[in-house]
C-alpha cells in the first residue's frame, strides 16, 4: 500500500501496534503514570484535554523515565502519528532543547534539575489499543504537542497539534541556518507581500502583534479569546513563588515592549465570524497560496490523515477561510497570523525572545479532541446498552 493509499483506519492500525508495543514494556510504576483510562470514562474525561506547551508537566511517562528500548516504542507511536516532515519537524524541536540550554547559559530549572530538557517529554495512552473501546494517545513537552482519538478503529481526531521552536533559527556551519518552521512563517509572509493595498488592509487586524497564539492551551474556543498569560499556561498551582513571579514579569515585559494596547487586543480577539480577508475576495493565483498556506499546516499530519485535513477547505469551501496578519511585515519584526474557517484554523505568533522564539498550531474548533465523535459514540452504545437491558 503506498502512502496515497493509506486510510484513517491504516494510521489506526499503527498506531494501535506501536501503543501496544511501547505498553508491553512498562512496569507497573511506570504503567500508572503512562496508562491512564478509556476516553470517555470520567477519570479520563478531564485529563485527556490537558495539553499544554510550556515546559511543565504535560502528564504521562517522560522518556527520562524510560530504558532506551522503550524510548524507541515511544517515538515510534509519535512517528505513527506524523508525518515524516512532521516527525522531522517534531524531533528537531525536542533537540532544540539543547540549544535553548546553552542561549540561557545552562541556568534554566522551572522547579527541577534541568529545566531545558529533551528527556522531559511525555507520552500517556488512554485506554487499551486493543480492547476494541475507543482509545487515544498525547504526547507532549516543551513546543510540541501531539493528540489523537481512535474511535471504532478509525483516527477520529487529531487535533489540536502544536509546534513550536525556541530558537526559531539557529546558526549552521557553513553560514547556513535551522529553521525548524522557517515554511511557516515564509508562506505566510509571501502570501501578504502579494496582496495589493486594499487587501493587505482587509488582512492587518493590528500593526501590533500578540505575545502568543490567540487560542493558547483551552480545550473550547469561545468569542473574545485573547492570549492566556505565561504563568496560566502551566498545569496546576505553583508552589515555587519566584518562578510564578519570573513568568508573569516576562508575560507583562513582552506585552510592555510590544506595545500591546487594549485596542490591539480587541482587534486581535478571538470571533466564531473571522476576520481577516476571505478567500472568495482573492484572485485565483492568491487564492492558491492561501491553499498553500493550509498545506503546511496539514503537512504535520500523516499520509492517511491529510485528505480528512484537506476536506475542510478543499475546492470552493476555501471561499469561507480567513487570514489575518498583525504585527510587522518583514522578517525579524514580530507578527502574528491565522488562518481561520468554519472547521479550522491556523496560528502563527513570533514574537517572543527577539523574534526568535515562534509558536504554531493547527485546531478545528468544531472537532478538537474528537469530543463531539466521543459524545454520539457514548450516546448511542448507552442507548443500545439500555435498550437490551429492557428487552432481558
Amino acid at each position: 500500500m503506498t502512502a496515497e493509499q493509506c486510510t484513517p483506519r491504516d494510521v489506526a492500525t499503527a498506531m494501535a501496534e506501536a501503543a501496544a508495543e511501547w505498553i508491553a514494556t512498562l512496569d507497573d510504576t511506570q504503567r500508572s503514570d503512562g496508562v491512564w483510562h478509556w476516553p470517555g470514562s470520567p477519570a479520563a474525561d478531564h485529563e485527556r484535554v490537558r495539553w499544554y506547551y510550556t515546559p511543565t508537566d504535560h502528564g504521562g511517562l517522560t522518556l527520562h523515565r524510560m530504558a532506551p528500548h522503550q524510548q524507541r516504542a515511544a517515538m515510534r507511536l509519535l512517528a505513527a502519528g506524523l508525518s515524516d516532515a512532521g516527525y522531522a519537524t517534531a524531533t528537531t524541536i525536542m533537540g532544540l532543547e539543547n540549544v535553548l540550554d546553552r542561549t540561557e547559559n545552562f541556568t534554566a530549572g522551572f522547579a527541577r534539575d534541568r529545566g531545558r530538557d529533551p528527556g522531559m517529554y511525555y507520552l500517556r495512552v488512554f485506554g487499551d489499543p486493543q480492547s476494541g473501546r475507543p482509545w487515544a494517545w498525547r504526547y507532549g513537552g516543551h513546543h510540541v504537542s501531539v493528540n489523537h482519538l481512535v474511535v471504532d478503529g478509525e483516527v477520529v481526531a487529531g487535533t489540536p497539534c502544536f509546534l513550536g521552536a525556541d530558537p526559531a533559527v539557529s546558526p549552521l556551519l557553513g553560514g547556513r541556518e535551522l529553521r525548524p518552521l522557517g515554511g511557516v512563517e515564509d508562506i505566510a509572509r509571501e502570501l501578504l507581500h502579494s496582496l495589493d493595498s486594499q487587501e493587505r488592509d482587509r488582512a492587518t487586524l493590528s500593526t501590533t502583534a500578540p505575545v502568543d497564539i490567540i487560542s493558547g492551551n483551552r480545550v473550547r474556543l469561545s468569542d473574545g479569546d485573547r492570549p492566556i498569560p505565561l504563568p496560566d499556561l502551566w498545569r496546576g498551582h505553583f508552589d515555587d513563588q519566584p518562578l510564578e513571579d519570573r513568568l508573569w514579569s516576562m508575560h507583562n515585559n513582552l506585552e510592555a515592549h510590544l506595545g500591546v494596547t487594549e485596542s490591539d487586543h480587541r482587534a486581535v480577539e478571538l470571533t466564531k465570524a473571522p476576520k481577516g480577508i476571505a478567500a472568495r475576495d482573492l484572485p485565483p493565483e492568491r487564492r492558491e497560496h492561501l491553499r498553500e498556506l493550509l498545506e503546511v499546516y496539514i503537512g504535520r499530519m500523516p499520509s492517511g490523515l491529510v485528505e480528512r485535513e484537506r476536506a475542510r477547505f478543499d475546492g470552493d469551501l476555501l471561499d469561507e477561510v480567513h487570514f489575518a496578519w498583525a504585527g510587522g511585515a518583514e522578517r525579524g519584526e514580530p507578527h502574528y497570523y491565522r488562518v481561520q474557517g468554519p472547521h479550522l484554523l491556523a496560528e502563527w505568533d513570533h514574537t517572543q525572545r527577539g523574534v526568535n522564539h515562534a509558536h504554531s498550531v493547527w485546531r478545528d474548533p468544531t472537532h478538537d479532541f474528537g469530543l463531539d465523535v466521543l459524545a454520539q459514540h457514548r450516546a448511542a452504545h448507552h442507548t443500545s446498552g439500555t435498550s437490551r437491558r429492557k428487552n432481558e
